[in-house]
């Protein structure tokens, strides 16, 4: 998109906010760099320079905007809806694989070498991975700074600073700020002690009611609840553990977090926003799919569904299997007895432990679980490669790889892995054709119900057939695409 100089000018001249995040555009008079929709009168054209990432134009020598805040714009679709090796990478970044394993780290999980690693993000991002870890660590700090009255020397630890010279030089750097300045800045906070309250953005459209029904309509007893009109749950994460609530609102979604380790911050939010789907495109979702007559009502009704995702992708395959041939409501019983037995527990208002790990579910007797032997047996086949290492499902995992891996285990068929798919590895052209849901809306509509025929119908609504699911669901009476009341 950067590339495409025309286009990008006509987006800064209409403050199109569809294009917040697909590009960035610095000011050669001013070194200021802007989202496309900064308020402030558009710049000369002989002045513009467009660059694909934040960090790119910070390396460039630019500084954030004071007024639109580039660095808080939603991040780009393309990183969680493509497979290749620098989607993967940003993905990992942004999931804290830099600041907690190095370069070294992210380049043995993507399986090349460290120069292979960043010529590839240099030559698509115009930033290597530690120009890349380095702006994450920034708007890190500028969101501590803002939401909470730490000391500025703990405020550079839990951002990911090695010392507290190098955090005062960043935030001046990109910010044109100091600390203390930027701090100043801030209107009232609601404090909340032990909280962070933040703004999660987003493109619009956005479509709530499947987003929070399906995850409210799924939650999983001590893990999960909605309450008081926001969805809560507790998030596993490297240093520790959190508590996140998250509540739609017209313009972004309102998030509170209570960390045991402020260092997770930047890991929390990403996999928030990886499990609403906040970096999704719904325009050219929403675009392709209304191409297609029979989905175009569905569309205009409600646009901008998005794909619920995870907040843990081995939670997510595991609670997928206790889901096979039942309701909700029995998944939703099974996953509880499993948390009961084997989670963490935690001191909360409301919940009381974290989903257990595949080690720790790898210890239960499966005899005990009251499932049929089938279920059983995939089970503990699937968390003995999670536990192993042998499967990967995590945000840099290969996605084709993954379903290989997934349909050579015993009691996994096309559904269980097409559902982890859309869900877990975040694929937006993993399709289930033979689910009840999409069945029953397909005939409703008058579209093929038997799976190969409706496989070669839905071509066409590629690559976003993920999304085409969330509309055919809400045909029916389907519970998990309403807000609760």
């Amino acid at each position: 998109m950067h590339e495409d100089a025309e286009r990008c000018v006509r987006a800064v001249r209409s403050k199109d906010a569809r294009f917040d995040g697909w590009f960035f555009t610095a000011v050669l008079t001013t070194r200021i760099y802007c989202r496309p929709s900064c308020p402030v009168v558009p710049p000369k054209v002989e002045n513009m320079r467009f660059y694909p990432s934040a960090a790119a134009a910070q390396q460039a020598g630019f500084r954030a905007c004071k007024r639109c805040r580039p660095d808080a714009s939603p991040g780009s679709p393309l990183w969680n809806h493509r497979a290749d090796s620098v989607a993967k990478a940003m993905r990992l970044i942004a999931d804290g694989v830099v600041d907690r394993e190095g370069v070294p780290g992210l380049a043995a999980r993507l399986g090349y070498s460290v120069r292979q690693v960043e010529r590839q993000l240099l030559a698509e991002l115009g930033a290597g991975p530690l120009a890349l870890a380095r702006a994450q660590r920034a708007q890190t700090a500028r969101l501590l700074i803002e939401t909470t009255a730490l000391p500025m020397a703990e405020v550079a630890l839990a951002a990911g600073f090695a010392s507290v010279r190098a955090f005062n030089e960043t935030v001046r750097s990109v910010f044109a700020l100091s600390p203390t300045d930027l701090r100043a800045r801030r209107g009232a906070v609601a404090d909340t002690p032990g909280e962070l309250s933040l703004r999660l953005p987003f493109r619009a459209p956005l479509c709530p009611d499947n987003l929070f029904g399906h995850l409210a309509a799924t939650a999983v007893p001590g893990v999960e609840e909605w309450r008081d009109g926001a969805y809560r749950r507790t998030l596993r994460l490297p240093r520790g553990h959190a508590v996140v609530s998250l509540r739609p609102q017209p313009d972004h979604v309102a998030c509170r977090l209570a960390l045991t380790d402020l260092r997770d911050l930047s890991i929390a939010i990403a996999r928030c926003r990886r499990m609403l789907d906040l970096d999704a495109d719904p325009t050219a979702v929403d675009d392709r799919l209304r191409a297609d007559p029979v989905l175009k009502p569905l569309v205009d009704k409600d646009p901008g569904r998005r794909v619920p995702g995870t907040a843990d992708a081995a939670e997510f395959a595991v609670r997928a299997v206790l889901g096979q041939q039942v309701s909700t409501a029995a998944a939703r019983t099974h996953a509880g007895r499993l948390v009961a037995a084997a989670g963490t527990p935690i001191a909360d208002r409301g919940l009381t432990h974290l989903f257990p790990t595949p080690a720790q579910l790898a210890e239960l007797d499966p005899s005990a679980l009251a499932m049929p032997t089938s279920r059983k047996i995939a089970l503990a086949a699937l968390v003995r490669a999670l536990a192993s290492g042998s499967l990967d499902l995590g945000v840099g995992a290969d996605w084709d790889k993954a379903r290989a891996d997934l349909l050579a285990l015993p009691g996994f068929g096309p559904w269980t892995v097409e559902v982890i798919a859309m869900r877990a590895l975040g694929d937006p052209d993993a399709f289930i054709p033979g689910d009840l849901g999409v069945r029953a809306a397909a005939r409703a509509l008058g579209l093929p119900d038997t799976p190969g025929a409706l496989v070669r119908r839905a071509r066409e609504w590629r690559p976003w057939r993920a999304y085409a699911v969330q509309y055919l669901w809400a045909t029916g009476d389907h519970a998990v695409n309403r807000l609760p009341a």
